[in-house]
């Protein structure tokens, strides 16, 4: 499946194939490995698990990272360390265990302030940077809108952070990305939510469209999210526009809500990222596609100050990899995707985790697959 909005006029966009390169192969899964569920509200070192929106892991020691997006619901923001029990030889996937707990600290050293206040954070991604051995975030910000009017605003980033949780650094923030309480830049819960990291960039996406770049994904179309690149230096290299996926039905009633957005990225190469693009839907609940997408050919849209109204552009290819939504049901809310350990016989290991919202009714899972194409 291929899925691409090109328009007559294409300019400034990302760099082609080197001349005369073979095409790189393609990611594919090959099998299902596992399935294991951490306890609903589990304890551990003082603290309820849950919220788990992003997961990494530590190539070199196997560590796995583990950020919750809880604002002191119950605990500070925080991620946590553990292990995920993947069999090198068979890929069998037994178990999940935690190993350690870290707040997540500002630049004074101290704890993100709770929900609500000024300068919360909202944390939707962790990377662990082998080149440097520091961990990467991806806050998604918050800001008030016209069904939570007092909210403050408070600012998305990528940030980084050394592996005791201490604040070492944040990307310069695009201008066209800062948060506002106007109708204007992203709006709440569109912020940063997927991160990718690799050997020459840093890349993340915003969850759906900014104000000035058109309305939300209805039943009936799709709507544009941002993909911001920056050099491993923190430069900004350019924009690219990600072509969200219609809803995959009309809310029940038709007044009813919906959200939709991709809620994590991974990289493949220097130009292909795995997306999850997740979707909730009143009435039918949650859906998930597992896509491949190439920047290579996109527009780079940094300096176009609205989508519906800044002229033509490309928007990176998407290739459909795998629809979660027709496997194993019920869907969970899909939050999360790294790369696990490479088996004996040669196969990658991708780990898909949900995110339980601290719900009864939904839970922390995580999925391992076997697959190919993968660097």
């Amino acid at each position: 499946m291929e899925i691409t909005i090109a328009f007559a006029m294409v300019v400034s966009a990302a760099p082609p194939a080197a001349a005369g390169s073979a095409p790189p192969e393609s990611v594919r899964i090959t099998r299902f490995l596992g399935e294991q569920r951490v306890p609903h509200l589990m304890q551990f070192a003082g603290t309820t698990v849950g919220g788990l929106s992003g997961i990494d892991r530590d190539p070199r020691t196997d560590t796995w990272y583990f950020v919750s997006d809880d604002r002191w619901r119950y605990n500070p923001a925080r991620f946590y360390t553990g292990r995920l029990d993947i069999d090198r030889r068979s890929g069998a996937f037994h178990g999940v265990r935690l190993t350690g707990v870290t707040t997540m600290l500002r630049a004074d050293g101290t704890p993100y302030p709770a929900y609500g206040r000024p300068a919360s954070a909202d944390p939707e991604s962790i990377r662990y940077d082998r080149w440097s051995r520091r961990l990467l975030w991806g806050d998604e910000g918050d800001r008030p809108d016209t069904r939570n009017p007092d909210i403050p605003v408070s600012s998305p980033a990528v940030r980084s952070m050394d592996l005791r949780g201490r604040h070492t650094s944040a990307l310069p923030l695009p201008g066209n990305l800062q948060l506002t309480t106007t109708e204007t830049g992203p709006r709440r819960n569109s912020g940063f939510e997927g991160l990718a990291v690799s050997r020459r960039t840093i890349t993340a996406v915003t969850e759906g469209p900014r104000y000035e770049d058109g309305q939300p994904p209805t039943a009936e179309r799709g709507a544009p999210a941002r993909l911001t690149v920056w050099s491993r230096q923190g430069t900004l290299r350019g924009q690219y526009v990600y072509p969200l996926d219609p809803l995959p039905a009309a809310p029940v009633p038709a007044t009813g809500q919906s959200d939709t957005g991709v809620s994590e990225l991974l990289p493949v190469d220097e130009s292909r990222y795995l997306a999850l693009e997740r979707s909730w839907v009143e009435g039918t609940g949650y859906r998930a596609k597992l896509y491949e997408i190439d920047l290579r050919g996109a527009t780079n849209v940094l300096n176009t100050a609205a989508l519906a109204s800044g002229g033509p552009y490309r928007a990176v290819t998407k290739r459909l990899v795998f629809d979660l939504g027709t496997f194993r049901p019920p869907v969970q809310n899909w939050e999360s995707l790294a790369w696990g350990p490479r088996l004996t016989g040669g196969e990658c290991t991708l780990v898909i985790g949900s995110d339980d919202n601290f719900d009864e009714r939904e839970s922390t899972n995580f999925l391992v697959f076997g697959a190919t194409g993968c660097r």
